[in-house]
């Protein structure tokens, strides 16, 4: 076979359904062709390249049809992604005609500084642009500098210390209070963006103080992304039920990983075959014979508990199992905190989710704030304010303007 009908023959495997699954960064396996019986060739990638143990790559050490498989495979699931961007909200048209012939007209003064007020000279009402932060006497720039202070590790009272410093006399408990509505706020709006994970997961526990309490905090992040997916509280550590978890996982993603990657704890293993074992194919694989050092090992899930527990250590604990912080951590994590392991980047941009602007915290509450509750009937319905026409639709509403 020529070096062209190997790739050919690769780009066909790769374009026909549940022939390659990804075990891991490293580890692929891609389905035998020319066999009667179901079997896989294991295509794993070294420092040299990518390499297969099918008998032609074994025998001529060339690129065989499998590899090439492998790598059409990644290329065609990094186009179908679906890029999300969340933008700041646009501080060029007047909020209420629309129209872009505004001017500044002086500021509006108050007890933490000074918001820059306009006027539209086509029908002559004054504004200012502060979506998100209506009647907060701080301004977006002191709310969310305080945010990213207490989740990068200070304690509150240490946050109120540095605006101290900038001429910003707040109490911790005003501080708790931004950071309880804002977690709150942005919930509702990120858990309606799914994001593009990989196909595999990692699931790991770690024990937490809550109410002076020892429980444990269940996590399934996803393996190439490194996106916090889901979590759980829990009482206890080998016989709590985590198909809750599995199943929020699946929520989110949209999808079932072709591997899940955990210890050997028992309760993983049952929740496994309740929410992922299945007899449709592929079915995904459950690795729990990990090591510190081996082939297969959770490091990256322990450095995300690491992580946790860095956050836990300043708060002396949590005051309760459904604390906003633990959710607004898992925010922090997934879209405002740069990895060294992605680069710099965050797992929200590896997930194809794209937070625009110099300051994140305001880009995603402005969009957050667009989305409002509406009871209907007695029945809540989420909806958003289009940007095109301002027009209030409902987020399954996909029409067009």
């Amino acid at each position: 076979m020529t070096e062209n009908n190997r790739e050919q023959s690769g780009k066909e495997i790769a374009e026909k359904p549940d022939q390659v699954k990804r075990i891991d960064d490293n580890w692929y396996q891609v389905k035998a062709q020319s066999l009667s019986y179901d079997s896989w060739y294991d295509v794993v990638a070294t420092e040299a390249g990518f390499v297969c143990d099918c008998p032609d790559y074994q025998y001529r050490k060339a690129k065989c049809k499998h590899i090439y498989a492998v790598e059409f495979s990644r290329t065609i699931r990094k186009e179908i992604w679906k890029h999300v961007t969340i933008s700041p909200a646009s501080s060029q048209s007047c909020p209420s005609c629309g129209s872009e012939n505004i001017v500044k007209k002086g500021l509006r003064k108050n007890k933490y500084g000074n918001i820059q007020k306009f006027q539209c000279r086509d029908c002559n009402k004054w504004f200012v642009f502060n979506l998100g932060f209506e009647r907060m006497r701080a301004s977006p720039e002191v709310i969310t500098s305080a945010m990213q202070l207490y989740f990068s590790g200070e304690s509150l009272r240490n946050v109120t210390n540095f605006l101290k410093l900038k001429g910003i006399k707040i109490s911790h408990v005003a501080v708790y209070k931004w950071i309880k509505k804002y977690v709150k706020l942005m919930e509702s709006y990120l858990e309606n963006i799914t994001p593009q994970l990989s196909d595999v997961w990692r699931a790991d526990k770690m024990f937490v103080k809550i109410k002076g309490n020892m429980k444990y905090v269940y996590a399934l992040m996803d393996d190439e992304t490194r996106f916090w997916i889901a979590k759980q509280v829990s009482d206890t550590k080998f016989t709590e039920d985590v198909t809750p978890m599995f199943a929020k996982g699946r929520e989110v993603a949209g999808k079932n990983p072709l591997a899940l990657i955990t210890d050997g704890a028992p309760n993983f293993h049952k929740a496994w075959k309740k929410e992922f074992r299945t007899m449709n194919k592929p079915r995904t694989v459950h690795i729990s014979s990990i090591t510190l050092k081996g082939e297969h090992n959770n490091n990256k899930m322990e450095r995300m508990n690491g992580e946790i527990r860095d956050r836990e250590k300043v708060m002396r604990g949590l005051k309760k199992d459904d604390s906003s912080i633990l959710e607004g951590y898992r925010m922090y994590h997934n879209y405002f905190r740069p990895h060294q392991g992605l680069s710099g980047r965050t797992p929200a941009d590896i997930a194809s989710i794209t937070i625009e602007g110099q300051n994140k915290w305001v880009a995603v509450i402005q969009n957050a704030s667009k989305v409002t509750t509406v009871n209907t009937d007695n029945k809540l319905t989420s909806s958003y304010q289009c940007t095109e026409c301002d027009s209030v639709k409902s987020l399954s509403d996909n029409s067009p303007c």
